[in-house]
């Protein structure tokens, strides 16, 4: 049985998204991807990234006012 998981630590997501982990922390920082924060660890939600992924496709992920907030 295989487990789907919702949720992801900052370097999951940047493995399978395939974006840089510093450049993941910076997309947070910004507040342009929005994460649940338990105690020290930052987690992304699966559908959220998805859907982050798709409003920015074509867009320059390092430049700050290039990226597409989601909610």
């Amino acid at each position: 049985m295989s487990v789907i998981k919702m949720g992801m630590t900052i370097e999951e997501a940047a493995e399978i998204s395939g974006i840089g982990r510093n450049t993941m922390r910076k997309l947070v920082d910004w507040g342009k991807l929005p994460v649940l924060k338990v105690g020290r660890k930052t987690i992304i939600r699966s559908d959220t990234l998805e859907r982050f992924m798709t409003v920015n496709q074509g867009r320059n992920l390092r430049n700050q006012s290039d990226v597409r907030k989601v909610d």
